[in-house]
């Protein structure tokens, strides 16, 4: 079973899993513990009943630290499992795992837009977001994609199989300052066989006038209203 306590003395495994440093991981916990108690009130139940004993009475569950649901969560968002695998590791039957899913994700969304490092998701309104972040207007912009469930229509299975990776996917469009590697902006979720520049396309993001942007091949074309726009060229292949 995974445990904080454990899993902090090994800090490959646990930036692998979470996605954070164990440094990381302290600097998000105090917003964490904060959204935490403001959504579910010491005083009342999980159903916002008064409760009838006091906090720590009755059955101790697998996820009674903050440290271990913040660690939950973040295991469920960085890989991805099965709920019944993520159940497992955590001790925890599918259905529960499949609570404490939703009950900690809106948390975590929280925690994150306390510490300021929410990427803004309107394309529009990127540019005003960098504003606050007195950083260099010095981005990435590339294609993620992330393997899906199968879906069952025919015309679905098409739609979300990407040729590039070889199985069904979603993907999200994403910018990313190249110094500090924040995520600045988080595109809206799109289905795999989507073209990286018809979701940046879509998206109609605006940029700070003085930024630079690099992007890859998946780009070409895409030249928005900014300084300086950095794109390798395409390889030509041997000529016979």
């Amino acid at each position: 079973m995974l445990d904080y306590a454990h899993l902090k003395r090994n800090s490959r495994k646990f930036l692998a899993l979470t996605g954070l440093t164990v440094k990381e991981f302290k600097a998000v916990l105090p917003a964490f513990i904060k959204a935490y108690q403001a959504k579910y009130a010491g005083d009342k139940t999980l159903v916002k009943r008064k409760r009838k004993r006091q906090i720590g009475g009755g059955r101790i569950g697998h996820l009674k630290t903050a440290e271990q649901k913040l660690l939950f969560i973040l295991v469920h968002q960085k890989t991805y499992p099965l709920q019944v695998v993520l159940g497992e590791l955590f001790g925890l039957s599918q259905s529960s795992a499949n609570e404490w899913i939703h009950r900690l994700l809106p948390i975590l969304r929280e925690a994150l837009i306390m510490i300021g490092v929410m990427p803004e998701r309107d394309g529009r309104k990127f540019a005003q977001s960098e504003r606050n972040q007195h950083e260099s207007a010095d981005y990435i912009i590339d294609g993620t994609e992330r393997r899906r469930q199968r879906p069952q229509k025919p015309e679905k299975q098409a739609l979300h199989y990407s040729g590039k990776k070889k199985m069904h996917t979603d993907k999200n469009v994403i910018i990313a300052q190249t110094r500090s590697k924040r995520v600045g902006y988080l595109s809206r979720t799109e289905a795999g066989k989507t073209h990286d520049k018809k979701v940046a396309d879509r998206a109609r993001i605006a940029y700070p006038r003085i930024a630079t942007l690099h992007k890859d091949t998946g780009f070409q074309g895409y030249e928005p209203n900014i300084k300086h726009s950095y794109q390798p060229k395409k390889s030509q292949g041997a000529k016979n």
